[in-house]
């Protein structure tokens, strides 16, 4: 039960982190947050996503590349021109390497206007750091665990946050309907998405990409904007109008 927990709570929240922060926020600005509260999210960030921690500058500036050419060959992570999953996991890395370390020079276009603090970037990236992370989570297994299998689940924690971006970017490109010409082939892969937090919606975010709820028909629903606005209502973020 603890293992169980366990996963699913760094499940939940480094998604959490990566769809509220790095997405909805660093690359769309579908809402303000005053100071205090991006360096807290920046932190939460950090800590929900662990071994994995993404740097919210190299994830807006390739975001808004994929918004831009989605679905062409310019695209950085569409499925449409990778024969396997890991093929475009290992191209991503590349590029967001690139980005995350400067070696790499985005468009004008797509610079700016996203979180940046240096001091956490450089911290939480760092071999050492993803190390501690990773050793956490095995005393962890090591303490709970009862069965074997459950070891099984380990490396999941170390890459949750590349994961999640690949199972958004090949399902979401992929498999599902569609409602909407994007002259793309984004695609709705499911009308309730709670286990990837509304992110399966990729037809409807491409035409609306600054709406804040990604779901658009009366059956779909976005587990995450109902949680925006009470944080707006409560005055932690304000929704910008679409």
């Amino acid at each position: 039960m603890y293992i169980l927990i366990f996963f699913l709570a760094h499940w939940f929240l480094s998604l959490f982190a990566q769809t509220f922060y790095l997405h909805r926020y660093a690359s769309h600005k579908m809402f303000t947050l005053n100071k205090f509260w991006e360096k807290a999210f920046y932190i939460f960030t950090w800590f929900s996503q662990g071994a994995s921690y993404l740097v919210p500058k190299a994830y807006a500036i390739m975001h808004r590349m994929h918004h831009a050419f989605s679905d062409t060959e310019k695209d950085p992570h569409s499925p449409h021109f990778f024969e396997d999953v890991f093929q475009m996991m290992w191209n991503t890395r590349g590029m967001y390497n690139g980005f995350a370390e400067g070696t790499l020079q985005a468009d004008k276009e797509f610079k700016g206007n996203y979180p940046e603090w240096k001091f956490i970037d450089k911290v939480a990236s760092s071999f050492i750091t993803r190390i501690l992370f990773g050793l956490g989570y095995i005393a962890f297994y090591v303490f709970f665990a009862t069965s074997w299998w459950m070891f099984l689940l380990l490396p999941i924690h170390f890459i949750m946050g590349p994961l999640h971006g690949a199972i958004v970017n090949w399902c979401g490109h992929k498999y599902g309907y569609s409602n909407f010409d994007n002259d793309d082939k984004s695609k709705n892969s499911t009308p309730f998405d709670f286990f990837m937090l509304g992110e399966l919606f990729q037809n409807n975010h491409h035409k609306f990409p600054n709406s804040p709820n990604f779901a658009k028909k009366w059956f779909e629903f976005d587990p995450v904007y109902p949680i925006l606005k009470v944080l707006h209502w409560v005055k932690i973020i304000k929704l910008r109008k679409v």
